[in-house]
């Protein structure tokens, strides 16, 4: 893995660039990570890309001041539709365009606070999309106008997202966008992400019904890599 600079609208922004093995080139995939930032976790879910063929690029959208001072920024650009991390990351699709080694198809992947960014960026130019629990865009029925395929994911004991895929699933179907929605029983929020942790943040997370499921998260990359599959290639 290697960690370059990109040129965005916004100005330059770090990332992590995982590129296959073999010969390409590959479709591209910018990956989006969670309030978290670009933690082990989000490195791990871009090699992880990587070995299914795609060249995976995950944009840092704290690299302009650390988590502390960029997040209340980057949410709102996510709740505002516009700004500087919505820039960073067309930026980074641009700059998987622009290389040789990736084809004419680049998708989405995020989570949590990146999952919102897939939704939202699931009409700009994407050929799919991938959210992970992620927060529905204001006014979703004219946000998804246009949007690429999309393959959701979400908890069935998430608190902060009730019934969200049941409401995704139906502007989808209503707009006629091809779409693989699903609801995990026995997972909350969070559930695709192996996140480190102490003995005091793991019992926090039992009790509020967060945390890493692996059952529910290899079904639903699963889901994912199968759907990237007939929509990237």
């Amino acid at each position: 893995m290697a960690d370059i600079q990109l040129e965005t609208p916004a100005g330059p922004v770090s990332a992590a660039l995982e590129v296959p093995t073999g010969e390409g080139p590959w479709p591209g995939v910018v990956i989006v990570h969670d309030a978290f930032g670009l933690n082990e976790d989000a490195r791990n879910i871009a090699r992880r890309f990587a070995d299914q063929g795609y060249l995976a690029l995950a944009p840092d959208l704290y690299s302009r001041g650390g988590m502390r001072k960029c997040v209340v920024g980057v949410f709102r650009a996510l709740l505002g539709q516009s700004g500087a991390a919505v820039d960073d990351l067309l930026g980074a699709r641009e700059y998987l365009l622009a290389r040789e080694d990736v084809t004419d198809s680049v998708g989405i992947v995020g989570f949590c606070m990146g999952g919102g960014f897939a939704l939202l960026l699931a009409p700009r130019g994407f050929r799919a999309s991938a959210p992970f629990y992620g927060v529905s865009p204001k006014d979703m029925e004219k946000a998804l106008d246009g949007a690429c395929p999309i393959v959701a994911s979400y908890g069935k004991n998430d608190p902060s997202l009730i019934g969200a895929g049941k409401k995704l699933e139906k502007v989808l179907s209503d707009k006629g966008i091809p779409h693989d929605v699903k609801t995990y029983p026995g997972a909350g929020h969070g559930f695709a992400n192996a996140l480190p942790g102490n003995r005091k943040a793991a019992v926090l997370r039992r009790i509020s019904g967060l945390g890493f499921k692996e059952e529910q998260a290899e079904d639903a990359f699963a889901r994912v890599f199968d759907f990237f599959d007939r929509h990237l290639h």
